[in-house]
């Protein structure tokens, strides 16, 4: 029998997926989410990933700013290592929003310049968040 936080997790998991377009980089998101912060050795552990996915896919999120990170200074030699926090769940939506509308007016323009000669309207893609309609 499944338990019901189970299945939201696995639900939250899929959707975060479906955002990101990667399963190991959304279960990197859910695990800082979880945690708030982790260094790599931390989000290895916790997501059980082989070490050069984890690796990798952090060095893609920063560079798509989906997590933010911060040097953490140490006096021992050698590198200093990162400690990585994910953008908030907010502005992983909006960035979303954003991606989907360039996608769609891209649609839209491509459709556009193929249909020149039959006098459509033009239109702009715009989606609305509640906040931006209030």
């Amino acid at each position: 029998m499944r338990k019901a936080g189970n299945t939201t997790e696995n639900q939250l998991e899929k959707t975060i997926r479906d955002i990101i377009k990667s399963k190991a980089q959304s279960r990197i998101y859910l695990f800082l989410l979880r945690k708030n912060t982790g260094r790599t050795k931390d989000i290895i552990k916790g997501t059980r990933l082989h070490p050069s996915t984890v690796r990798e896919a952090l060095v893609e999120m920063h560079k798509n700013q989906l997590i933010r990170r911060e040097k953490i200074r140490n006096d021992t030699i050698g590198k200093n290592p990162y400690i990585y926090s994910p953008l908030p769940p907010v502005l992983l939506i909006k960035k979303y929003i954003q991606d989907m509308e360039h996608r769609l007016n891209n649609l839209v323009h491509l459709t556009e310049s193929q249909n020149r000669n039959k006098h459509l309207p033009s239109i702009e893609i715009n989606i609305i968040t509640k906040e931006e309609g209030q």
